[in-house]
């Protein structure tokens, strides 16, 4: 009898663990960058690559990173949301990191699809989506006027992520 106890108990606590991890929403994968400051970097413009953009010049200032590519499915998924709400001004500016594309699918695929940001980079090798801990695309992030991440999304921003998480974070980041 005592025999089948420790590997009921080891099965017993497996299942706890199974049944707690279907719990979880793969979209909320806590990020240790939150609360952290926001990786620097210094891209080229996607559609100017002799102009450089750096987060530094958004100091004091709330702003969202969206990562993209035009490779992305889940990228074409949330664009629209982004388009319609940077259009009626919900949105801080968007800085848009074009991540692991070419520079001329990119371009086409704003043009196509509109083009939300307020200026986009280019990040080829994915070096600065590494130091922002990029498990994919699309992935956005909200940085605070002190350079801080303060909010990541992993996947799509949905109707329902954007009006109950990232448009009440914006406003408390603002106040």
């Amino acid at each position: 009898m005592n025999k089948f106890l420790l590997p009921l108990g080891i099965f017993i606590v497996l299942v706890g663990f199974l049944a707690v991890g279907l719990k979880l929403d793969p979209h909320e994968v806590p990020s240790p960058l939150i609360n952290k400051p926001a990786p620097d970097f210094n891209l080229p413009l996607l559609q100017d690559p002799n102009r450089n953009f750096s987060p530094k010049e958004l100091q004091g200032k709330v702003w969202m990173l969206n990562v993209w590519a035009s490779w992305c499915p889940s990228c074409r998924e949330e664009h629209p949301i982004i388009v319609e709400s940077s259009r009626k001004g919900e949105l801080p500016p968007v800085v848009g990191l074009n991540w692991k594309d070419k520079r001329d699918d990119g371009m086409r695929w704003l043009a196509r699809y509109g083009d939300p940001y307020f200026l986009s980079v280019y990040d080829n090798d994915g070096r600065v989506g590494i130091n922002y801990g990029v498990y994919g695309a699309p992935e956005t992030y909200l940085i605070d006027k002190a350079g801080v991440i303060r909010y990541k999304r992993i996947g799509p921003i949905t109707p329902e992520v954007l009006k109950n998480q990232i448009l009440p974070k914006v406003k408390e980041l603002n106040q």
